[in-house]
């Protein structure tokens, strides 16, 4: 896989890498970008084989809240068929490894996590990524990664785990802090094992009764950025984990979807709320900036039409990239920017320089601001 496959390769002052299950965890955990979900029971060896959505490297087939209980076992199974089948085309040559996505695995809960995990055969695990762990909290959590260390041990294989942090007791302010805390001491215990730290924008906001327009943010609900901002503080501290935002409800799917007049500077039409595509693409992108800016990496997605923009968005401008390698370059002290612009202090800049380097090995680095329009051409 590689991001930006489909681009002209002049796009970009340095190429993005290419990546599989088997990239290093800490470059890896870079790479995820757009990750589609869609449900357990879904077809989706067509797609895969045809390259059917330019730019999906990341899927994610559940068997929880995007399928109904009754349909679990039809669901299993549909999931098992299409790891075979993958396996059948790869020993075709119809298909190359480095052609098919991360596959990830939501479970419904611990009982059905182990239920599918015993489906699957040795031959199946160089195709599965990882498992995501649903309402994952401090009393649920240590079964997730106990199991899942087992499975590691059993196939002699590299099976990540995902958290998702969606539940109730996140939400309210007098239970969050000591979830948070728990959650960590448990990853923190499994480290090897935790690829991505995921977050639930919209269980949390169910449960104030609120679910954000077109025309906002998840930043603009309150309560719900709270949350977010408390996983940030608790997970991101150091570059510890990777953490994706939330999904972006809402798309406007067309054949055709362009900028009439690319602007020189997406930052300030978007916030401007100037009109640059759609109310629902603009949307996205505006929130795309914001989790950029609060230091997410990649974010959930429900539809094939927001991968470009997701992904495009996690390239890094040349003046940024010039910023971050100063930074590593300097022993100390505090030295003015190569662009003349700014001031680069290297003790305090140098987390956010390490990953400002990283998404550009996994994204690329593209001349300035004015080019992202051109990455979301799919």
């Amino acid at each position: 896989m590689r991001h930006h496959a489909y681009q002209p390769d002049d796009r970009f002052i340095v190429q993005p890498i290419n990546f599989d299950k088997y990239t290093e965890q800490e470059m890896l955990r870079y790479c995820l970008g757009a990750t589609m979900y869609m449900p357990g029971t879904k077809d989706f060896l067509q797609p895969i084989l045809t390259k059917k959505y330019p730019g999906l490297t990341s899927m994610v087939m559940c068997f929880e809240d995007a399928c109904r209980e009754e349909l679990v076992p039809e669901a299993e199974k549909n999931v098992i068929n299409l790891l075979d089948a993958l396996n059948a085309e790869l020993a075709k040559g119809t298909i190359k490894y480095e052609e098919i996505p991360l596959i990830i695995f939501r479970v419904r809960n611990i009982d059905q996590f182990r239920h599918f995990s015993s489906m699957l055969k040795p031959e199946h695990i160089h195709l599965v990524t990882a498992f995501n762990f649903p309402k994952f909290n401090a009393e649920t959590g240590e079964a997730y990664y106990s199991h899942l260390e087992e499975l590691n041990e059993k196939f002699g294989e590299i099976i990540y785990g995902m958290p998702i942090l969606e539940s109730k007791e996140m939400a309210y302010l007098e239970t969050r802090i000591p979830e948070l805390m728990g959650v960590k001491q448990i990853l923190d215990r499994h480290k090897r094992l935790v690829l991505n730290v995921r977050v639930g924008g919209t269980d949390w906001s169910s449960v104030f009764g609120v679910r954000r327009g077109i025309n906002y943010t998840i930043y603009d609900i309150m309560t719900v950025a709270d949350c977010l901002k408390d996983v940030l503080n608790v997970f991101a501290r150091h570059n510890d984990y990777s953490v994706s935002g939330p999904v972006w409800e809402y798309f406007r799917a067309k054949k055709d979807m362009k900028f009439e007049e690319a602007p020189h500077s997406i930052n300030k039409s978007l916030f401007k709320q100037q009109t640059l595509i759609n109310d629902a693409v603009d949307g996205l992108l505006r929130e795309l900036l914001l989790d950029r800016a609060n230091g997410f990496i990649g974010k959930t997605i429900i539809h094939p039409t927001h991968i470009p923009y997701v992904n495009g968005m996690l390239a890094v401008t040349k003046e940024v990239y010039d910023d971050a390698l100063q930074v590593l370059d300097t022993s100390g002290g505090v030295i003015k920017s190569a662009s003349g612009n700014k001031m680069n202090e290297i003790g305090p800049h140098r987390c956010w320089a390490e990953k400002i380097v990283m998404r550009a090995k996994a994204y690329g680095v593209i001349a300035d601001e004015s080019k992202y329009p051109d990455l979301f051409d799919a």
